[in-house]
């Protein structure tokens, strides 16, 4: 198989060399060119023609984020954002990259390589196979809030990996009070998830939070899981409510999609709505595919409109996904499921 071509775009010197250096040991990786600005960015690029670039957002003279939005209109190319904690990762994303990986907190070479091995080496790989003109969305029409009310003892429970901080928020700014209490598992490093909720909780007429042990899943608010802790759903006294405990890995990830979902079909049976989005591997398929077999209606992202169509293909290859929709389709049809008349 061919490597996959990869330029390094960050200011650091430090850690631009290491970078290279680390990933030059992946046999499955060719770091063609590196940069420190915007502007040799630009000309690696039409240099190299790399699969990948990997980017920082704070550089000089031109950011990460005013980067991408002149950049990819020009060039589709892949980006995985390389950042500190910080908000304007999600800028990043919405300005068209692929995925972000935390920066690691100190700049020495065993804690870059492990950093290599354990996120970037694999988003490098998971965005080579993007293609990034499907980072383009239609715009979705608003739903109406029609006269018949929806029914209130309902959880939708939504579940996504790459692609899917945008795709999350394309369905969720699209909600009204009226929904039903969600739950959401969106792969992410902790920290993020808090960040990621603050903005959704500013941008749509829902509340959104990252969701803490005990927090009543309650109409019109949107629970995010927290990016270190397992989420699942529970019913308590006639009660839905979501705990947020253990840190250990399921199907690969914590949070896990296939635990929440799996807790959501013992907690909430027929009484639930599960959605799978774009996301690489098969996380959240087994757990959907519970809650179809308990009677909760299922929906899964369609291929098209996926950036990675990756778990709701398993989802859907095992018969776990009962309606397949675009992207902005999906809250459509939550609504019409929820309608009690």
């Amino acid at each position: 198989m061919r490597k996959i071509k990869v330029l390094v775009v960050d200011d650091s010197l430090t850690f631009r060399r290491l970078l290279v250096e680390s990933l030059r040991k992946d046999p499955a990786l060719d770091v063609v060119a590196e940069a420190g600005d915007a502007y040799k960015a630009r000309d690696a690029i039409i240099k190299y023609r790399p699969d990948v670039m990997t980017l920082d957002v704070v550089m000089p003279r031109m950011d990460g984020i005013e980067f991408l939005r002149k950049l990819l209109p020009q060039y589709p190319l892949p980006v995985v954002v390389i950042s500190a904690l910080d908000e304007k990762v999600f800028d990043a994303m919405s300005a068209g990259a692929v995925d972000f990986v935390c920066k690691p907190n100190s700049i020495n070479r065993e804690q870059v390589s492990a950093f290599i091995r354990k996120d970037l080496g694999t988003k490098i790989k998971i965005a080579s196979t993007v293609k990034v003109g499907r980072l383009k969305r239609p715009a979705a029409r608003p739903i109406s809030q029609a006269a018949s009310s929806l029914r209130k003892d309902m959880v939708v429970a939504i579940g996504a990996s790459t692609g899917g901080t945008e795709a999350i928020f394309d369905i969720v700014r699209q909600f009204h009070s009226d929904i039903p209490g969600v739950v959401v598992v969106q792969h992410m490093p902790p920290g993020f998830t808090r960040m990621y909720a603050n903005r959704l909780n500013e941008q749509c007429q829902v509340v959104v939070k990252e969701a803490e042990t005990g927090d009543q899943v309650r109409q019109g608010q949107v629970l995010i899981a927290p990016g270190d802790r397992q989420m699942r759903l529970v019913k308590l006294n006639g009660t839905y409510q979501v705990e947020c405990r253990g840190n250990e890995r399921v199907s690969g990830h914590c949070p896990s999609v296939d635990v929440l979902f799996s807790s959501v079909a013992k907690a909430a049976g027929k009484d639930a709505v599960g959605v799978i989005l774009t996301g690489m591997g098969g996380d959240g398929s087994k757990g959907l595919l519970e809650m179809r077999e308990a009677g909760a209606v299922t929906i899964g992202q369609n291929e098209a409109s996926c950036v990675v169509y990756g778990m709701p293909k398993v989802a859907y290859d095992i018969g776990a996904v009962q309606y397949q929709e675009e992207l902005s389709a999906i809250a459509k049809r939550i609504y019409s499921v929820l309608k009690t008349t």
